[in-house]
């Protein structure tokens, strides 16, 4: 249940960006000598739904009447047609919607998200470019765009509209720097909190998610776009050299949903995890005599080679099915492979005494540890994905399961 932030309190917010807005340098309206919109950037910091967690942020547009309207593009709707179809499918449609800045503050204020405004620093006529842009952009025929979370979100949609109206000049400051950092890295890290959807994420990425990346492409996520901006020049007619960002101020502090740093750190417990499990199984096979060790190993075996099986499938189908293009040409299918499910009832019968697997089971078997040390020699090659933790934490079950079948087979 949310709790609205006292009105008082709010008043005093608006008031205090309108105020703050409104204070555009004499010199930049005499450029134009007319009255020009006043346009800023406002950052959101996360929120506690998981989709909040990796910010968000819009444009806020004063105009010559004084009223103050945000302009958000990251508007989607659960009861849209086909909804979670397409969202698996990577054919998301999102929006560009206009609210009223005095009734978007307290939902923020609520949730008790962090909010900073940067004043942009444009001309009068950058600036009405800009706004009019905006407006037209709203309008019912051509507000939906087709989303990508990485190439067309809400980040970068307002990261496109500054540079339409700075000539370009955003695209070519933020393309030159590095931003040290990948698809995967800033992704990861935005959705640490949330362990499952971290592990997830960092899973069925492929090796697209890991080149490196500039800081205009880094701008997908809002919090780099807002730190971004903070050092970008434009240059007028004359060569003349400003700042972007005219004034920036908190009008929201909190701490309560911190960005992480870096992604979860996964290489330790996931090699802990695949050893552990490894020497298990390695345990009750010499445990063989006891039925109860028997149907242990039979039932762990049978779950994991079942599980390696299904995500490999899922991969294989958002790699040939879907749009989701940074997580096409996974090289963990080298180990969550789908012929693992063939793998089920050889495995499941490892609870009899006299257990002894087909021929073709057994090469098989060596076939898929194969290919998951193949992947492990992957990593020394240019452009590899970055999927040390995983292959750790599979390939010991690989390597036993493989010697299982290849030794009882020639029993």
């Amino acid at each position: 249940m949310r709790v609205r932030a006292p009105l008082s309190a709010v008043a005093r917010l608006l008031l205090r960006v309108l105020l703050l807005l409104g204070l555009l340098p004499a010199a930049v309206l005499a450029q134009d000598g007319g009255e020009a919109p006043r346009i800023a950037l406002v950052t959101f910091g996360p929120g506690p739904v998981y989709w909040e967690r990796f910010g968000h942020n819009a444009l806020l547009v004063r105009d010559e009447s004084g009223e103050a309207l945000l302009y958000n593009y990251g508007v989607f709707d659960f009861a849209q047609k086909n909804f979670f179809l397409n969202f698996a499918r990577g054919r998301m449609q999102y929006r560009l919607a206009v609210q009223r800045f005095s009734e978007a503050l307290p939902q923020y204020a609520a949730e008790d998200r962090w909010l900073r405004v940067q004043q942009l620093n444009l001309t009068p006529a950058q600036a009405r470019r800009l706004a009019d842009y905006l407006r037209w952009n709203a309008l019912p025929e051509n507000a939906e765009y087709h989303y990508d979370y990485f190439l067309a979100n809400c980040s970068t949609r307002v990261r496109d509209a500054i540079d339409m109206a700075s000539d370009g000049q955003l695209r070519v400051a933020l393309q030159a720097q590095a931003a040290d950092s990948s698809y995967r890295f800033e992704a990861t890290r935005l959705i640490a909190p949330v362990l499952p959807l971290a592990l997830g994420m960092d899973l069925i990425m492929g090796a697209a998610g890991d080149g490196a990346i500039s800081r205009w492409q880094q701008g997908f996520v809002p919090m780099s776009l807002m730190e971004a901006l903070r050092g970008v020049q434009l240059r007028d007619a004359e060569g003349r050299a400003r700042p972007l960002i005219a004034r920036e101020f908190a009008l929201l502090e909190a701490s309560r949903w911190a960005t992480p740093a870096r992604p979860l750190p996964l290489r330790a417990p996931l090699t802990a995890l695949g050893l552990g499990f490894a020497l298990l199984l390695l345990g009750l096979a010499r445990l063989r005599r006891h039925t109860a060790a028997r149907y242990a190993d039979a039932l762990l075996s049978t779950l994991a080679s079942l599980k390696l099986g299904l995500i490999g499938l899922v991969m294989l189908a958002v790699w040939t099915l879907t749009d989701h293009w940074v997580m096409w040409a996974n090289h963990n299918l080298l180990l969550f492979n789908p012929l693992y499910l063939l793998l089920l009832p050889t495995l499941w019968r490892r609870r009899r005494p006299d257990w002894q697997p087909a021929r073709w089971a057994a090469r098989l078997s060596l076939l898929l540890a194969l290919a998951g040390l193949a992947a492990l020699l992957w990593l020394a090659l240019p452009g590899a994905q970055q999927n040390l933790p995983w292959i750790a934490a599979v390939l010991p079950l690989q390597l036993v399961l493989a010697w299982w079948l290849r030794s009882a087979a020639r029993a």
